[in-house]
């Protein structure tokens, strides 16, 4: 009885200490300065717990426990797209917000497994600093290894990695060499030197294991030197952006009865007039599928109304809409971008071929592609545009007042090696991105973590790149962000507004934009690899 009672408070202390790591991407309820140390002590716990375990199986256990609750209360939002506006039965879409956290939790599974498999024959016998250091590392490596894995089978969700909780805290400054795999591996790295300094069970073993907790500070105190270092320069003149936000409603938006009255409210938001008279917008930014149906279906009199204002405000404007196209005689359907001034003609705009045209390349399994084998659970939600043809990895860039724009939509800038891709020079297309910009429709998630765990998510790769971030929303977060991943303003979600931001371009390469995920995916499989070795070596324990 006594041990049933030990093992059901075991398994609530990982529950709950995985619903407190969900709390670390974002800002709200917890402040933002909070955020690093929330994932990193309650990482050192599970790691302790994993370090600790009697088999590699009770290792895989706790990591299930912890990554369920972190999952399933990170990603809770999901249920109000499913529920609230997919028509999802309560029970059916709670349960597959649960099975998705289950899955993913997975990976979690795999990471602590792994990790315990390779440290198992060093547990023994880690009296000295150079197995305290393998030891953690063996750590990072198995826990970024499994974030990279989540982050790239089938098409990838590498939402809450690690990193994005350090966005705002000492190892930050890493980001443009190492992009967010590099932080995870350094965050999960500290945690498993605190992990190892707490079981510590002589002063020989708190000696090694204070040593590797210093290279972890040490890690830190190079983090606040980077975050001094400027990766890039000004480009051309800078110039005033303006971003809109009409908080237009989800059961509104795709409504036809009034889907009219969303896109007149967009056009008046364009339209008011600067704060200013030397403050007049040159580009006008507004979110992803303003206008909710596809171009073709609309009528010429809205486009003239576009073009009206885009000639009233001397400004070009930039908008998310689905495209129909036929190409070869095949019809194509994409969720995209397009950009124009008043010089665009009414035929460009109908049929969709106007120069500046961006099509989504990463695609949102369910909600614009239906993965093989389950259209039926699509087909039980009321969720349109629901199947996309995908654009091209790379595409021209939007040049508009001598910067050049690399847009993205929505979901696709959790991608940091995809989003890499525009800012390089291109053989084809020339010269990178010099802001990059981001439209989004998150009203599907209503008032939740979703919007501030996504503008987190932006930030990392302003920082990642060196890039002005600028981000046009429906219901927020609308924000202008620097170079460095800070935020010089932005709207309050759930509110309708424009947000006029002067914004430079830049140029310059950091070194994650040069080499991607490279040098941490070779670093984390050296010390896997090293780990292996030595189990090879010393024989271990049976699973059981």
């Amino acid at each position: 009885m006594k041990h049933t009672h030990s093992l059901w408070r075991h398994s609530a202390g990982l529950l709950a200490l995985g619903a407190i790591h969900a709390l670390a991407f974002a800002p709200g309820p917890l402040p933002s300065w909070t955020l690093p140390f929330v994932d990193i002590f309650t990482l050192a716990i599970l790691a302790r717990a994993v370090f600790q375990s009697r088999s590699v199986l009770r290792a895989a256990g706790a990591g299930l426990l912890f990554g369920v609750a972190n999952f399933a209360v990170g990603i809770y939002w999901l249920y109000i797209s499913m529920h609230s506006f997919g028509g999802l039965a309560a029970p059916l879409a709670a349960g597959a917000v649960l099975l998705l956290a289950f899955v993913l939790a997975l990976f979690i599974v795999l990471a602590c497994a792994l990790s315990r498999w390779l440290s198992a024959c060093q547990l023994g016998m880690a009296s000295n600093y150079r197995w305290h250091l393998l030891m953690a590392a063996i750590w990072a490596s198995s826990w970024t290894a499994a974030e990279w894995l989540r982050g790239t089978l089938f098409t990838g969700f590498p939402w809450m990695n690690i990193g994005y909780a350090h966005i705002d805290g000492v190892l930050a400054g890493w980001a443009p060499i190492v992009g967010v795999y590099g932080l995870a591996w350094l965050s999960a790295f500290a945690a498993g030197a605190i992990a190892l300094l707490a079981g510590a069970k002589d002063n020989q073993n708190d000696a090694a294991a204070a040593v590797t907790v210093g290279a972890a500070i040490v890690t830190g105190l190079v983090g606040i030197l980077l975050g001094h270092v400027s990766w890039s320069e000004p480009h051309g003149q800078p110039l005033i952006i303006r971003l809109v936000q009409g908080n237009v409603s989800q059961a509104e938006k795709f409504d036809p009865s009034r889907m009219l009255q969303g896109i007149e409210n967009y056009m008046r938001l364009a339209a008011l007039a600067p704060k200013e008279p030397d403050g007049a917008p040159s580009l006008i930014v507004l979110p992803e599928t303003i206008i909710p149906v596809f171009q073709d279906r609309i009528a010429p009199q809205i486009w003239e109304q576009w073009l009206h204002i885009a000639k009233e405000r001397n400004a070009t404007i930039l908008m998310g809409i689905p495209l129909h196209r036929t190409v070869k005689g095949q019809d194509r359907y994409t969720n995209s971008a397009i950009a124009f001034d008043a010089t665009a003609s009414l035929s460009e705009l109908g049929a969709a071929t106007v120069p500046m045209t961006y099509d989504k390349h990463h695609l949102v399994p369910f909600g614009e592609f239906i993965p093989w084998g389950f259209r039926w659970f699509v087909r039980a939600m009321q969720i349109p545009l629901g199947d996309f043809n995908r654009g091209a990895p790379r595409q021209r860039l939007f040049h508009i007042n001598g910067q050049a724009f690399s847009p993205d939509i929505c979901y696709e800038d959790v991608f940091g090696e995809e989003i890499i891709q525009s800012v390089r020079n291109s053989q084809i297309y020339g010269p990178g991105a010099n802001i990059l910009v981001n439209i989004s429709n998150l009203a599907w998630f209503g008032n939740s973590w979703a919007l501030r765990q996504h503008l987190q998510i932006s930030r990392m790769r302003a920082l990642e790149t060196a890039r002005p971030m600028i981000r046009a929303t429906n219901t927020g977060m609308t924000a202008a962000i620097a170079p460095d991943g800070k935020v010089r303003a932005a709207l309050d979600p759930m509110q309708k507004g424009v947000l006029d931001v002067e914004v430079q371009g830049t140029i310059g390469l950091t070194p994650y934009v040069r080499w991607s995920n490279w040098p941490v995916l070779v670093w984390t499989g050296l010390f896997l690899l090293w780990g292996w070795a030595l189990r090879k070596r010393v024989p271990g324990e049976p699973i059981q």
